[in-house]
């Protein structure tokens, strides 16, 4: 008999009270009870017959089975079924615990980061940010530590409301609300790094402050490698979270945070930028210093490519605050309307001072990609440089004594630039980006590294590769092959001049390359082929030739400068053929060290890597070398050319913008030093007079001082060094040519008869006396495949007379005497009728010997008078011929001889 439950209950009480005996309470209850366990076996043993049958009606094949089970319909019954039910929960609870354990773990595996966040400890790390730069003798360049009294880390009394507002409303609104992540956010920008979306961060405003003190070094890394560093900073920034108020982790952030300034923290930005305190701060400078931290390198107020980019993002924060109530829309409007930029403090302030600035500036960038900005950012570092300082002074007096002189206003430019660098190292040693740091306008821009075009600078390389050894079956050229200096449109795709806008008709390569024509240029890159010449510019050192937009398809304009170039990679370059073919890397720091003196960079010597035989090396610096072969363009002995007791190889190089000279430059080389140097305009406006030796002086007084009063006195270069010549250098009349040149695919010697007159080939209209005899030399087109010839003293084998015709007219002549006063005194008169051509003189002659030859006159009536001396015993003929600046000839006879001498 079963009772129920209350009855039960009532009985157990009963019992407790004595009422009910316990024999028939315990009779009874475990009557109860066992009913209750046999109804849950009965129900346990239905279950399972249940799904023994469902299972029975599955396929056998597992895989069916499977899919079976997979059926929308029959998944969708079994999760909503309390069997489906139980399971997701069980699955569930053992995820929660795995998780739970797995982020105590971490939590206590990363707990021990957690002392070093705290506010005094940060504020002594980020005052230690002085850096100091020094030259390779230990002269100090630059002492990075600003100007005035730097507060760099100020507590919150110290920062500008506007800034906190516009800092949460640009990198996290839920800033106030969260408590340290965004689950969302991180989320999705895990999956969109993880499968090859654009690359997120969803940091909160807290994990970005952990990422900048813990994780500076791992911030770059991007996609998988980056999720165990986004693990800890989100377990770090829930503890920050739980550590300090939103008020403390918002003043840390904006005390460490980079402004793209030379200091982190919002204090250094609002001073280095505007001059005032982060806590005068306006709404517009605010704005703009909120703007900065999410990319400080590309919205450094400083970079002026990036003012555009800054300003939008500067409308967004202000936006984003209007939007969150922090401001009005009209605040927001008024704001924007404000010039910022125009009322930053110059740059050039920031660096009162600072010697080499150009090279100090370019020398931290190298740092802030070698090391990490936060590296650099946080100061403390010794960087020694490869710079020379004397050398530096040197250059800095050679360019300020061409802006002190009449030149650049003469010529029309405005700016310059040099870059100087040891040869055998690749150590820069002393360069300027401009006339003047501190020059109004453009005197901060590092023209240096800037793209400009080179001009006639680069024919050097594109030689360089025409005399490496070809392949078999094709000719090989030295210094003495000959080029056609002629019309090439057709080949080159348009209208293609030299500078003086004539042809030379053929000329050798070294009187080519050292006279800088552009057609046989053009010729030696055509032959060698435009890309395969390019990748050996870009080998030698030149690495940003022919690399921007359109420019990489310039095609054969290339050979003669007709891209942009870095000043520092034409050095390179040049520096590569200094070393006769050999490249090694560009050099500019030689070590820095930390503030706890450990090595974090050091130079040392990389072994050369051969991109040119060393004879072709050579051919191309005997050429440059040449003073006779250059002398038709500059002269002899020109400045800069030729340095007194300091052989160099030189070369100039002019660019033009719409057939007028834009940029002019020179470069320069020995075993030990290169140099390179520019002047023109930072606006590329077209030069008045651009004359490229005018930078000769500039490179005379450098070049001069730094082997004589530097490497000479330290022993790394003596007077009248120079290169030895490469073994199997071919030497054919007079000119050099490599050992794999052939000289039967050369020239030969063959006889030709010219015209006097035009200088070219004479013809069946030629005068005889017009013709002369001349040994041309003949060898074979590399551009037309022909024969060609070369002919001495300017003569022109390609082409015909063309000033002799058949329709010419000679001169005629007519003779006759008279006598003169005197006994034994005649006169003999000449009268000519020219022809086609002037009268160029007459000849006369007495008794068959030549008595006189008269110059032409005007009237072209000659009288010449004549004396018989008792010898005289025979009477003598008179004749005249005419000769006529074409070489037509007429002679005359007198009908009646002179009689003889009267007693």
């Amino acid at each position: 008999m079963l009772l129920p439950s209350g009855a039960i209950i009532d009985l157990y009480n009963l019992w407790e009270v004595g009422f009910v005996s316990k024999k028939l309470f315990k009779k009874r209850h475990l009557s109860v009870y066992s009913n209750l366990v046999q109804s849950r076996r009965a129900k346990k043993d239905a279950e399972a017959r249940h799904h023994a049958q469902y299972l029975a009606s599955l396929p056998k094949n597992p895989i069916k089975r499977f899919l079976y089970r997979l059926h929308p319909k029959r998944l969708a019954k079994f999760v909503f079924s309390k069997r489906g039910f139980k399971k997701i929960l069980k699955i569930t609870g053992i995820f929660l615990l795995l998780g739970a354990i797995g982020i105590g773990g971490l939590f206590a595996y990363y707990s021990k980061d957690l002392d070093a966040i705290k506010p005094g400890e940060l504020a002594k790390r980020v005052q230690s940010t002085v850096t100091t730069y020094l030259d390779r003798n230990g002269k100090i360049l630059w002492e990075d530590k600003g100007t005035g009294n730097y507060q760099l880390v100020v507590d919150d009394n110290g920062l500008s409301k506007y800034l906190k507002d516009a800092t949460v409303a640009i990198e996290d609104k839920n800033f106030y609300t969260e408590g340290g992540i965004s689950i969302s956010g991180t989320m999705r920008a895990i999956t969109n790094n993880i499968f090859g979306g654009s690359t997120q961060g969803g940091s909160t405003l807290t994990q970005q402050l952990v990422k900048q003190i813990f994780f500076a070094d791992e911030a770059q890394e991007r996609g998988l490698a980056g999720i165990p560093r986004k693990v800890k900073e989100m377990i770090l920034a829930i503890e920050v979270e739980r550590m300090y108020n939103k008020t403390q982790i918002l003043d840390l952030y904006l005390n460490e945070s980079p402004y793209g300034g030379r200091r982190n923290g919002a204090e250094s930005a609002a001073q280095t930028y505007f001059g005032v305190h982060a806590k005068d701060l306006t709404l517009a400078q605010a704005s703009l210093l909120a703007a900065i931290p999410q990319n400080p390198a590309v919205y450094n107020p400083y970079n002026i490519d990036g003012h555009e980019m800054l300003i939008n993002r500067q409308h967004v924060v202000l936006d984003n605050m209007a939007e969150q109530g922090y401001i009005t829309k009209a605040q927001a409007e008024e704001a924007k309307k404000y010039p910022i930029i125009d009322h930053l403090v110059p740059e050039s302030t920031q660096y009162a001072g600072i010697k080499a600035p150009h090279f100090v500036q370019m020398v931290k960038a190298e740092l802030e990609t070698d090391l990490g900005k936060a590296t650099v950012g946080q100061g403390g570092l010794t960087v020694t440089t490869t710079l020379d300082l004397d050398i530096q002074a040197k250059l800095e007096e050679a360019m300020n004594d061409m802006f002190s002189s009449y030149v650049p206003a003469w010529a029309g430019f405005s700016n310059g630039a040099a870059t100087v660098e040891d040869t055998k190292t690749g150590q820069i040693v002393a360069m300027m980006g401009s006339r003047d740091f501190n020059q109004a306008g453009y005197g901060q821009d590092n023209a240096a590294i800037a793209y400009i075009q080179p001009g006639s600078t680069v024919k050097p390389f594109v030689y360089s590769e025409l005399f490496q050894k070809k392949a078999d079956g094709l000719a090989n050229y030295g210094s003495g092959s000959i080029f056609k200096d002629e019309n090439i449109d057709s080949l080159y795709g348009a209208k293609l001049y030299n500078a003086d806008h004539t042809f030379k008709g053929p000329m050798t390569v070294r009187s080519a390359l050292a006279t800088s024509r552009n057609i046989p240029a053009v010729e030696a890159m055509y032959i060698s082929g435009v890309s395969k010449t390019l990748d050996t510019i870009h080998k030698l050192g030149a690495v940003s030739y022919c690399t921007q937009g359109s420019e990489t398809q310039v095609g054969l304009a290339a050979a003669i400068g007709g891209c942009g170039l870095k000043q520092i990679d034409l050095v390179s370059a040049y520096s590569t053929l200094a070393r006769l073919g050999a490249y090694v890397p560009q050099a500019t720091i030689l070590e820095v060290k930390n503030t706890s003196n450990e090595v974090l960079k050091k130079w040392t010597a990389t072994a050369p890597v051969q991109i040119i035989d060393q004879q072709s090396a050579y051919i191309i610096a005997d050429i440059l070398h040449d003073d006779v072969a250059r002398a038709p363009l500059d002269g002899r002995h020109a400045k800069g050319m030729e340095i007194p007791n300091v052989p160099t190889s030189t070369k100039t190089g002019t660019s033009d913008k719409g057939g007028n000279a834009k940029d002019i430059w020179m470069a320069s080389y020995s075993p030990v030093l290169t140099m390179a140097a520019w002047l023109g305009n930072s606006d590329a406006t077209i030069l008045k007079n651009g004359t490229s030796s005018i930078p000769g002086s500039i490179i005379a007084k450098v070049m001069s001082y730094a082997h004589l009063d530097i490497y000479a006195k330290q022993g790394l270069w003596k007077s009248g060094d120079w290169y030895d010549k490469p073994a199997g250098i071919q030497t054919v009349n007079g000119e050099l040519y490599p050992s794999w040149w052939n000289k039967d695919q050369g020239q030969t010697k063959v006889t030709m008869i010219f015209d006097k007159v035009s200088k070219k080939k004479a013809t069946d209209f030629t005068p005889d006396a017009a013709k002369i005899s001349l040994e041309v030399s003949k060898y074979v087109d590399p551009i037309t495949k022909k024969d060609a010839f070369v002919a001495p003293d300017g003569y022109d084998a390609s082409a015909d007379d063309d000033v002799h015709k058949a329709t010419d007219v000679a001169p005629s002549i007519s003779v006759g005497w008279s006598a003169g006063k005197k006994p034994n005194t005649y006169t003999i008169k000449v009268s000519v009728t020219p022809g086609t051509f002037s009268t160029s003189s007459v000849e006369i002659k007495i008794g068959g010997e030549v008595a006189t030859t008269l110059d032409a006159n005007s009237s072209d009536e000659y009288d010449y008078d004549i004396t018989l001396t008792s010898s005289d015993t025979s009477q003598k003929s008179i004749s005249a011929t005419v000769t006529d600046s074409g070489y037509y000839m007429a002679t005359g006879t007198s009908s009646s001889n002179l009689p003889v001498y009267s007693h």
